[in-house]
């Protein structure tokens, strides 16, 4: 199991989609209306690292696979719809035991189990903040025609009308807490497979309303000591542009500046084991002046 607490830094950016809808403001992509910057909620992403572990890992709880994920979309055995979290309890015999060993998404998440018995509640070790763009945003409002009739034999057929981001770089900041760890058994190999999934699972959101999402950076910070961490690591990370927020299209429009962030790291440099990075080699970067090894996913 893991010892000593990580720090992640993920940034990922879009393209003419939107990246999260709030569905009681018509799907609109969700935009702070103080900062204008654009929100991902850590929902959006735990369901990035889902989808991919089901879809391109194997780890659908089929065959010999050791691995499952708990919460997914699930038939229920009565002949129609999705089973409920009690259902989905007994594929695991309402045992605890069972879940924590093949279910990595509460190992690395937590989250209730409606045992048959009793609830059973675990603090996942993995938390996110809410995503945020690094830069303020400008919604845009799409209209187009439908393929079909609003009903058989009229003439005039449908409008689509949709919302999106012309272009938002997003960075989601994440805690790996080794103290909730010890509850949900999560291994160093779990995490090396977090880590794998929100890279490809970004990239793999390839549906009409998340095409063009591109992983850029993820930074993974392992200390040498239990319960210390910088914090915030999201906020000491500058975008350098010459255009202004609203007109950015593409990582060769900025530079990400990561001076104050490397200035802290050397501040706390004797509390560090290691720090990994993988990049996007289209996002540039400058003022990264400290030691890392690079992320092989």
């Amino acid at each position: 199991m893991i010892k000593t607490r990580r720090e992640m830094l993920f940034l990922y950016d879009v393209v003419n989609a939107n990246p999260n809808g709030d569905p009681a403001d018509e799907n609109k992509p969700r935009i702070d209306e103080e900062s204008k910057k654009n929100i991902v909620t850590d929902v959006r992403l735990k369901r990035t690292v889902r989808d991919y572990l089901i879809n391109y890992m194997g780890h659908d709880g089929t065959g010999d696979e050791k691995f499952d994920v708990f919460v997914k979309t699930t038939a229920s055995e009565k002949g129609k719809g999705i089973k409920d979290g009690k259902a989905r309890a007994k594929d695991f015999h309402d045992n605890q035991e069972e879940i924590l060993q093949r279910c990595i998404d509460i190992r690395l998440f937590g989250g209730v189990l409606p045992l048959e018995k009793d609830s059973i509640t675990f603090t996942g070790p993995v938390q996110f903040k809410m995503g945020q763009s690094l830069h303020t945003v400008e919604m845009k409002y799409i209209k187009g025609t439908g393929a079909f009739a609003s009903k058989d034999g009229a003439e005039q057929q449908t409008f689509r009308e949709e919302y999106v981001l012309p272009y938002s770089l997003i960075a989601f900041y994440g805690i790996v807490n080794e103290n909730a760890g010890k509850e949900t058994r999560l291994t160093e190999s779990d995490v090396d497979l977090l880590k794998k999934a929100m890279w490809y699972g970004t990239k793999n959101l390839i549906s009409r309303s998340k095409m063009e999402h591109n992983p850029r950076l993820l930074l993974n910070i392992i200390y040498k000591e239990p319960n210390f961490f910088i914090g915030e690591l999201d906020k000491y990370v500058d975008l350098v542009s010459e255009k202004r927020d609203e007109q950015l299209r593409d990582p060769n429009d900025f530079v990400l500046d990561f001076q104050r962030l490397s200035e802290k790291i050397k501040e706390y440099a004797n509390k560090i084991e290691k720090i990994e990075i993988i990049k996007d080699s289209r996002l540039q970067v400058t003022g990264i002046n400290f030691e890392y090894t690079s992320l092989n996913l």
